[in-house]
């Protein structure tokens, strides 16, 4: 089996971003990863695999107080993980496909807004854009969310994604980043991969966002009795394919 070598980019404050690459010919695809989830993911090491095989040029990385990568939870935000993606895009130079997962297809967004000439395509997956203040304020549990107004913060017990503090910091520096209030204007194509049964970003949440994309063409698959993860094997092929088409358009 390949080993992949870690990399680390560090960042002006000292913090490192780790990261894996597999050398390849075309755009490099970015893999993103969503809140509480690392580099070692099932579709992270899915499109690896892929990338291997069809020789693409792929990095995944692990975001600020994630995984390998340095810095204090506590201090994690939303600016904070659209910094380090951009800081990423930048060192590896374009054109590059962002493919976000849940947050990270937040992330990926706002990274392609902020570098449209590096950013060739956009890969979504069950992409949670302003999930802070739309889907995980009002499903906390009341203790909770009176907890960060008093409090500054709260310990949230969670069995897929293990103990963490939510701060209210954490809230109010995402407010700056909403997407959903108005036009999202991109000029890059977006692929969005959605799973209709997806408990934790309902597809409904993909129907807004497409009402505020102007600029490049979008495709949404809404994928039949698919989950939040859509890490089944026909998911995972669903991606790769996904990514492959996005991969051959903007090459084309």
């Amino acid at each position: 089996m390949t080993r992949t070598v870690i990399e680390h980019l560090t960042r002006p404050d000292g913090e490192t971003l780790a990261f894996q690459r597999v050398e390849g010919t075309g755009p490099t695809v970015l893999w993103i990863g969503g809140f509480r989830s690392d580099m070692e993911g099932t579709k992270a090491l899915a499109l690896e695999a892929a990338a291997r095989a069809g020789s693409w040029s792929y990095v995944r990385y692990d975001h600020f107080a994630h995984g390998v990568s340095s810095g204090d939870w506590r201090q994690a935000t939303i600016g904070r993980w659209r910094e380090d993606a951009i800081a990423l895009i930048d060192h590896l130079g374009g054109p590059v496909i962002p493919v976000g997962s849940s947050m990270g297809g937040w992330v990926a967004l706002l990274a392609a807004q902020a570098r449209p000439h590096a950013v060739a395509g956009v890969v979504l997956v069950n992409s949670a854009q302003d999930f802070t203040e739309r889907l995980m304020w009002p499903s906390l549990a009341d203790h909770e969310r009176q907890a960060i107004l008093r409090d500054g913060e709260a310990l949230i017990t969670d069995p897929g994604l293990g103990d963490y503090v939510l701060t209210a910091r954490f809230f109010e520096e995402a407010r700056r980043w909403r997407l959903l209030d108005g036009p999202l204007r991109l000029a890059a194509p977006v692929h969005i991969l959605q799973g209709a049964e997806d408990d934790v970003v309902p597809w409904q949440h993909q129907a807004t966002l497409l009402e505020c994309l102007a600029g490049g063409d979008v495709i949404l698959e809404r994928i039949a009795g698919g989950d939040h993860r859509l890490s089944a094997p026909a998911e995972l092929a669903r991606l790769e394919a996904a990514v492959g088409s996005m991969r051959a358009r903007v090459a084309g």
